[in-house]
Order: C-alpha cells, then sequence, then structure tokens
C-alpha cells in the first residue's frame, strides 16, 4: 500500500494518467491525496473530475480556490473559466458539482503525520483550531444554503485572524488561508496581490523585509503534523521538516509532480505537462 500526495492538476487530466502510471499506482491498494485545483485552465477538467471521482475511496481531494470558484459558478455567482465549456455542458454536471462541494478544506492523517490542504494553514492556527474552522466551513459549503453562503465569503477582508469577529468574516479569512494564503505580512495578516517566487521579494537591507511565507513566519504556532499543500506554481517544489509544496506549474507548461508519503525520505517523482491552454 503507498499513499501519494499530488500537486495542483488544473484541468491537466493527459498528465495525470502518465503520473498514475509512472508510479504503478493502483486503486484497489494505493491511496491519491490531491492538494486541491482539480479543475480550471487546463484542457480536460471534465475527464479530470470524472477521474478522480471514480476514485472513490482510493482519493482525498481537498478544495482549491478553483474549485471554489467552479461551485460558484455553478450557483450563478461567477463566471466559469472558458476551458470549463466541455464541464458545465455535461450531462453530468450537476452530480460532479454535488461531490466537489462535499470535498473538505483539511484532511489530517495523525499517525501517517501529514496534513493536506490546498494554500495552508494560518500561521496563526494550531492544528486543533485549523480543524475546527475547516469543519466549519465545509458544513457551508456542503448545505442546501451554501448560494447564500458563497454569496457572502469572496473578498480580500479580514486579512487578520479574529476568532471573534462576525459570522462572514470568520469564515471569508477561513477560506481564503485554506484556499488563497501564500503570504503574510510582518504583523501576520495575510497579503493576496504578491504570486512570484519568495526570492523576488527578498530586499538587499533585510530589515526593508515586508513579506514573509506564511510558513517560513516566525510566530507561526507549531502543529503535530507536516503541511502538505499546493497553489504556489512560482515557488515550485519545497521540502522542509514543516512543509511540502508540490505545485510545479503543471498547467504553466511545467510539471505534474508526486510525492509518497508512507516513506521515510519521500522524493518527488514528476512527469512533464503539455496538456494546458
Amino acid at each position: 500500500m503507498a499513499i501519494y500526495a499530488i500537486g495542483d492538476l488544473q484541468g491537466c487530466y493527459k498528465p495525470l494518467l502518465q503520473l498514475l502510471e509512472k508510479l504503478r499506482f493502483d486503486p484497489s491498494a494505493d491511496t491519491l491525496w490531491f492538494a486541491g485545483d482539480l479543475v480550471n485552465r487546463g484542457k480536460h477538467s471534465l475527464e479530470t473530475l470524472r477521474l478522480v471521482r471514480s476514485l472513490g475511496t482510493a482519493a482525498v481531494a481537498v478544495l482549491g480556490n478553483h474549485d471554489i470558484s467552479l461551485i460558484a459558478a455553478f450557483h450563478g455567482l461567477r463566471k466559469p473559466h472558458k476551458s470549463l465549456k466541455a464541464l458545465v455542458e455535461a450531462p453530468d454536471y450537476p452530480d460532479l458539482i454535488h461531490w466537489l462541494a462535499q470535498r473538505p478544506v483539511l484532511h489530517v492523517d495523525a499517525g501517517l503525520g501529514y496534513a493536506l490542504c490546498h494554500a495552508g494553514i494560518s500561521p496563526q492556527w494550531n492544528l486543533a483550531t485549523a480543524q475546527a474552522c475547516a469543519r466549519e466551513i465545509e458544513q457551508q459549503l456542503a448545505a442546501p444554503t451554501s448560494h447564500a453562503w458563497l454569496a457572502q465569503v469572496y473578498g480580500d477582508k479580514p486579512d487578520q485572524w479574529d476568532a471573534h469577529a462576525a459570522l462572514f468574516e470568520r469564515h471569508r479569512y477561513i477560506l481564503n488561508a485554506f484556499t488563497r494564503m501564500r503570504y503574510c505580512r510582518l504583523d501576520g495578516s495575510l497579503e493576496f496581490d504578491a504570486k512570484g517566487n519568495p526570492r523576488d521579494y527578498l530586499p538587499t537591507d533585510i530589515s526593508k523585509l515586508t513579506l514573509i511565507p506564511w510558513f517560513l513566519y516566525p510566530q507561526r504556532q507549531p502543529l503535530e503534523v507536516r503541511v502538505v499543500f499546493g497553489h504556489w506554481s512560482t515557488l515550485g517544489y519545497y521540502n522542509d521538516a514543516r512543509v511540502i509544496a508540490l505545485d510545479t506549474g503543471c498547467v504553466w507548461g511545467g510539471q505534474l509532480t508526486a510525492i509518497r508519503l508512507d516513506t521515510p525520505d519521500p522524493v518527488p517523482h514528476s512527469v512533464a505537462c503539455d496538456d494546458y491552454v
């Protein structure tokens, strides 16, 4: 039995098949962890969603920002990306959206020592807080009233965690932390405009540093698990004692990357990507 985590798919179906063949994936014995953004921009979001759904319990998929946007588009709250035309017109589109809306934003396997999410875990949360926050918004996404909830949770504010904030403000922060976060400011607030590699934001004078990757924030709360995440294609593959980043830019002509988690020293496995728009 093997457990593999895989970075952002974004509708890159053919590279996924190539990667699974390279891994010799056996759905009767192995498990795949998908780091979110199953859809958008790639040529085959429909086939990608159908495949991941068909894997049943052999797949764990957390929601990314593009997945959330697709659910919002289904409810008429956003305009779907042009790459999603085949998906939107498919007869099983409603069933796929219903399945997608039941996915978690955070998956934790304490025994394995890993947590999976799309963008990261707010540096102001410990693991118990992160899990409680995840359950809050997962219940909202899966509820019959998700349309009304989604209409309230888009936006960049608040950018600072406040456990006592009004309901929608708290939920907006939680959703952004799990699906959109990359950088923190020095005060711990989230910054959403910067998307480049951290080296692009390093000043010559360290005293002028204004942005810090969320996982390097000095006051980050300790977690009992290592966080596996995607979302950050310009960061690329990154592996340290506390996190593993797996978005290697498949939809931008980069690679699709997997890493086996149930081994002492996990190493990446990648395939080239030519299935992008």
